[in-house]
C-alpha cells in the first residue's frame, strides 16, 4: 500500500485521534489568526488628515524623546514616544519657515480648551489665523484682535443668546475671564467641533504654552511645488523640526491613531507571540499523543516490511490531510475573535474610531502556515522512534510502554528548568518592571521543563500519590499501578492541565495583586476628606489653577492642594538603559501641606522639600533608576523636554497614588492640559460636613473617597479588562485542549479497558479506575500548576509592589474546581462511552 493510502486508511481506522488533533490545529490557528490580524490591523493603521487636508506642509516637533546609549558605531538611540504632543517654538521657526522660497504664509496652530456657563460646557478654540486654512468664514462682527477677544460659531452663541460687542465669561486655566464677543463665525469642514476662536496668541497662553505652538501650516505660493517646498524646509529648520506633506499630516493632528496603532500592535504581536508559542506548543503535543497512542500499528508496519522512510511520509501525509483544513477553518473563529476583541478595544478608547479590522489574507496565511508546519514537526519528532526500530524489535516494544524519555529531550528538559530557576534568582534581584518582564519567561520555562520531562515529572507523582493509592482500594490500587507502568500516557494527560493551571493563576493572581496593593495604597495614603473635580465629568477641561486657592478659603477647610495628572518617561538603569513611561502628579500647595491631604509613606527625606526642580520619587522607580535622595534622577518631561531634578524624598505608595510628585511649576508649559484634575482638601475637625461640601461645590463636583477611589478603579478599568481577557482566552485556549488530550488518551484505552472486563473487573471497578486515575491528574496538575504560578508571581509581585502575591481564597478555589471538573469531565464520559456494558468480548 502506498503511503499516501496508508494515510487515509489511518484516518478511517482512528476517527478520535484525529478528531482530537484536528481540534487542537483548529484551535492553534484561531488562536495565531485572531492576534495576526490584530497585528496586521495596528501596522496597517494610518491617520489621515481632517484639519490639515488641505494644507500643502506642515511643521511639528519632534514626538520622540531620545536617549542615547552607547558610543561610536555601537551608539543607539533607545527612545521613546513623548507621552503627551510635543510642541515646535513659534519664534524662530516661523521667521525660518517664512524665508524660505515659495511658501506664502505660516499660520501657527493650537488647539485650547475653556469651560463656558448657562448652559455649563466645553468649548474647543483655535487661534482665528486657522481660518487661512479651514475654510471658517465670518457671518458677523469682526476677527479677534486682543487676549480677551473671541469669535463664537453659530450654534454656541445662539445658546447664550450671544451677539457681537457682548461679553462672554469662560473659565481658563488662570479663573475666569471676560471675553468680548467681536464676531460669530461658520466653522469651515476642517474646522467641525470649534466652538470659539481667539487670536492666535490668546489661544497659546490659553492653551498653556504661549511661545509654542501645536503645529506650523505652512500654505505655499500658488505653482510652488509642495514636495520641493518641503525639501527647502527641511533644510533651512535642521534637525528636530519634522516636515509633513501628503497623508503624513494625518500624524500632526493628534496621537489617537499612534496611541491605537500602539495598542493593536502589543496586543497582536507580544501577546500573539505567548499565545501562539502556547498553542504550538499544545498542538505539537496533541500530535505526538496521536502517533503514540498508534505505536502498535506503528510496529507491525514495520515488521511487515514498511521502512522508515515509509513510515515518516505516511506521519507526513497524514498531517497534510488534516493541518491545512484546520488552518483553514481555524481562521474562522479566529476572524470572529478578532472582531469581538477589536470592538472591545474601540468602546474603551483604546482605538479610534478612524480605525478599521483588517482581515487580510496574509494573516490567514501565517495562521495556516503555522499550523501546518506545527503538524509536520510534531509528526516527524514522534515519528522518529517508531520509524528507526528494528522490524524484530517493533512488536515487542508496542506491546508495553518502556520508560525511555530519550538523553536529547532530558538534557533540553533540565536546561529549560535550569533556565528557568535562574531567571527567578533574576528577576527577584532587579526588581521593577524588569520582574515583570521576566516573568513571563519564566513561566514558559518552567511549563517547558514539565513537557520535556514530562515522564519523569509522570513517575514521580505516580510514585507520590501512588503511596495512599495503592494501600486502597482494588480500583485505587489499579489506577496507581497504571500510572506508575504509563508514564507516557499520564504526561500527556497531565501537560495541558498544567499549563491550564499555571498560565490561569498567572495571570489572574497578577492582576488581584496589582488590585490590593492599589485598594491598600489609596486607603492608607488618601487623607483628604473631599476630592473636588470639574463639574463636567470626562467632558471637563478640568479646575483652573485658582480653584485650590478658594478651596483653601472656604470655612471649614483646612488644607487644598491642587493635583495635575499626567506621565512622564523615566531612564532607568536597571538591567541596561531605557526610557521607561510613569504617571506623575503636579502639587500646587497652597493652603496646606501636600502630607495634609495625601500620606505617600516617605521613607527618605521629606515633602516639605518639594519645589521647582525637585522630585519625590517612588522606591520602586529610585531603585530601577539607581538614585538615591539628593541625586538627580533623569526625566522627560510629558513634551519631551529633558529634565534632571533633585530627589528630595523616596515614598513607598506609588501603586496607589502617584511614583513620580512634581512641583506644579516644573510641568507649567510642558503639559496638554493646563488644567488640575482635581483639588484635594481637608476639613477642620469638627466642621460641618455637609456645608463644607455645599460650599466646596461651586468649585465642581465634590466626591468623597470612596468615590474618588471608584472612579480611579474605572480609569485602570481598560488595563484590568485586558489582562482579564488575555487570562480568558489563553485559559479557555489551554482548558479545551487539556480536555481534548484527555478524551483522546482515555478513547484510545478501549483495548485496555475491555482485557480488564475480561478478567473479571465489573464494570463499576473499571470507572473507579479512571476516577481514581483523574484525582491523581488533578492533584499532580493543581500542585505544580500552583507551583510554577507562585514561582513566577513571587519575583513579579516583589519586584512592583515589593509584597507577596495576593490569592483570593475564593477565586483559587473556583480555579481548582475548575480543573478538577474539567478533568474528571475529560475522563469520565469517554470512559462511559468505550467501556463495554454487557459481557465484553475482547479480541486482539
Amino acid at each position: 500500500m502506498l503511503p499516501n493510502g496508508l494515510a487515509r486508511s489511518a484516518v478511517r481506522a482512528h476517527p478520535v485521534a484525529f478528531a482530537g488533533t484536528f481540534v487542537a490545529l483548529t484551535m492553534t490557528a484561531m488562536i495565531i489568526s485572531a492576534c495576526a490580524f490584530l497585528a496586521d490591523t495596528g501596522a496597517r493603521a494610518r491617520a489621515v488628515p481632517h484639519r490639515y487636508a488641505d494644507v500643502p506642509a506642515v511643521v511639528t516637533a519632534d514626538q520622540r524623546a531620545h536617549l542615547f546609549t552607547g558610543s561610536g558605531e555601537a551608539r543607539e538611540d533607545v527612545g521613546e514616544t513623548v507621552p503627551e504632543r510635543a510642541r515646535i517654538a513659534v519664534g524662530k521657526a516661523t521667521a525660518t519657515a517664512r524665508a524660505v522660497a515659495g511658501v506664502a504664509r505660516v499660520v501657527p496652530d493650537v488647539t485650547a480648551t475653556v469651560g463656558a456657563h448657562h448652559p455649563a460646557a466645553t468649548l474647543t478654540g483655535h487661534g482665528w489665523g486657522s481660518a487661512a486654512f479651514t475654510g471658517t468664514e465670518l457671518t458677523a462682527g469682526a476677527p479677534p484682535r486682543t487676549d480677551r477677544d473671541a469669535v463664537l460659531d453659530a450654534d454656541t452663541a445662539a445658546a447664550r443668546g450671544l451677539a457681537p460687542g457682548d461679553t462672554l465669561r469662560l473659565t481658563t486655566a488662570e479663573g475666569d475671564r471676560a471675553f468680548r464677543v467681536t464676531g460669530v463665525a461658520r466653522a469651515g469642514r476642517e474646522d467641525e467641533g470649534t466652538a470659539a476662536w481667539f487670536s492666535d496668541a490668546g489661544a497659546r497662553a490659553l492653551a498653556g504654552h504661549p511661545s509654542r505652538a501645536d503645529a506650523l501650516a505652512v500654505l505655499t505660493a500658488p505653482g510652488a511645488d509642495t514636495e520641493a517646498v518641503a525639501s527647502r524646509l527641511r533644510h533651512a529648520l535642521g534637525e528636530g523640526p519634522v516636515v509633513r506633506t501628503g497623508q503624513a499630516k494625518g500624524a500632526a493632528e493628534g496621537a489617537d491613531v499612534a496611541y491605537g496603532k500602539e495598542a493593536l500592535e502589543a496586543l497582536g504581536v507580544s501577546f500573539g507571540a505567548l499565545a501562539a508559542l502556547t498553542a504550538v506548543f499544545t498542538a505539537s503535543g496533541t500530535v505526538a499523543l496521536s502517533l503514540t497512542q498508534r505505536r502498535r500499528e506503528f510496529a507491525l508496519l514495520r515488521a511487515v516490511g514498511a521502512t522508515p522512510r515509509q513510515i515518516r511520509r505516511t506521519v507526513a501525509t497524514e498531517a497534510l490531510l488534516v493541518a491545512p483544513l484546520a488552518g483553514v477553518l481555524g481562521c474562522l473563529p479566529g476572524a470572529a475573535l478578532a472582531r469581538w476583541w477589536f470592538g472591545a478595544l474601540r468602546e474603551r478608547d483604546a482605538v479610534p474610531k478612524s480605525v478599521h479590522l483588517h482581515l487580510g489574507a496574509t494573516s490567514v496565511a501565517v495562521a495556516v502556515g503555522v499550523t501546518v508546519g506545527t503538524a509536520l514537526l510534531a509528526g516527524h519528532l514522534a515519528a522518529r522512534r517508531p520509524a528507526r526500530t528494528r522490524p524484530k524489535e517493533a512488536l515487542g516494544d508496542a506491546a508495553r510502554e518502556r520508560f525511555r524519555p530519550g538523553v536529547v529531550r532530558t538534557l533540553l528538559g533540565l536546561g529549560a528548568l535550569a533556565g528557568g530557576l535562574a531567571m527567578v534568582r533574576v528577576a527577584g534581584r532587579e526588581g521593577g518592571e524588569d520582574a515583570a518582564n521576566l516573568a513571563l519567561g519564566v513561566v514558559l520555562l518552567l511549563m517547558t521543563a514539565v513537557a520535556l520531562l514530562g515522564q519523569y515529572v509522570a513517575k514521580a507523582c505516580s510514585w507520590l500519590l501512588g503511596l495512599p493509592l495503592r494501600a486502597g482500594s482494588a480500583a485505587s490500587a489499579l489506577a496507581a499501578a497504571g500510572a506508575w507502568a504509563n508514564a507516557r500516557r499520564l504526561a500527556s494527560a497531565l501537560t495541558p492541565v498544567v499549563l491550564a493551571m499555571s498560565f490561569g493563576c498567572t495571570l489572574l493572581f497578577l492582576q488581584t495583586s496589582e488590585d490590593w496593593q492599589t485598594d491598600l495604597q489609596q486607603r492608607a495614603g488618601l487623607r483628604a476628606d473631599h476630592i473636588v473635580t470639574g463639574s463636567g465629568g470626562d467632558e471637563s477641561a478640568g479646575l483652573p489653577r485658582t480653584a485650590a486657592e478658594r478651596a483653601a478659603r472656604t470655612p471649614g477647610v483646612s488644607a487644598a492642594v491642587g493635583v495635575l495628572r499626567t506621565t512622564v518617561l523615566v531612564e532607568i538603569r536597571s538591567g541596561g538603559t531605557f526610557l521607561q513611561t510613569a504617571d506623575a502628579q503636579g502639587v500646587s500647595e497652597h493652603g496646606g501641606r501636600l502630607s495634609a491631604v495625601e500620606d505617600l509613606g516617605v521613607s527618605h527625606g521629606s515633602l516639605d522639600d518639594l519645589r521647582d526642580g525637585t522630585v519625590a520619587i517612588d522606591r520602586l522607580v529610585a531603585r530601577g533608576a539607581r538614585v538615591g535622595l539628593g541625586e538627580r534622577i533623569g526625566l522627560r518631561l510629558p513634551d519631551g523636554t529633558e529634565a534632571r531634578p533633585e530627589v528630595v524624598a523616596v515614598h513607598t505608595r506609588g501603586t496607589g497614588l502617584s511614583p513620580i510628585v512634581l512641583d506644579r511649576a516644573t510641568l507649567e508649559g510642558h503639559l496638554a492640559s493646563p488644567y488640575d484634575a482635581e483639588v484635594l482638601v481637608r476639613q477642620e475637625p469638627g466642621a460641618d460636613t455637609a456645608r463644607v461640601t455645599k460650599a466646596l461645590s461651586a468649585l465642581g463636583e465634590v466626591l468623597d473617597t470612596s468615590a474618588w477611589t471608584r472612579a480611579a478603579d474605572r480609569d485602570r478599568a481598560v488595563n484590568r479588562w485586558g489582562n482579564l481577557t488575555m487570562a480568558l482566552v489563553l485559559g479557555c485556549f489551554a482548558a479545551v485542549a487539556a480536555a481534548n488530550t484527555l478524551v483522546m488518551t482515555v478513547a484510545g484505552r478501549r483495548r485496555e479497558m475491555a482485557a480488564l472486563r475480561l478478567l473479571g473487573a465489573t464494570r463499576g471497578q473499571v470507572l473507579r479506575m479512571v476516577h481514581w486515575e483523574a484525582a491523581l491528574i488533578t492533584v499532580s496538575a493543581l500542585a505544580l500548576g500552583t507551583g510554577i504560578a507562585l514561582l513566577t508571581l513571587r519575583p513579579m509581585t516583589e519586584g512592583l509592589f515589593q509584597a507577596p502575591p495576593h490569592v483570593p481564597p475564593a477565586l483559587y478555589a473556583a480555579i481548582a474546581a475548575t480543573v478538577t471538573v474539567l478533568t474528571f469531565a475529560s475522563t469520565t464520559v469517554p470512559a462511559r462511552a468505550v467501556l463495554p456494558a454487557p459481557a465484553p468480548a475482547a479480541r486482539n
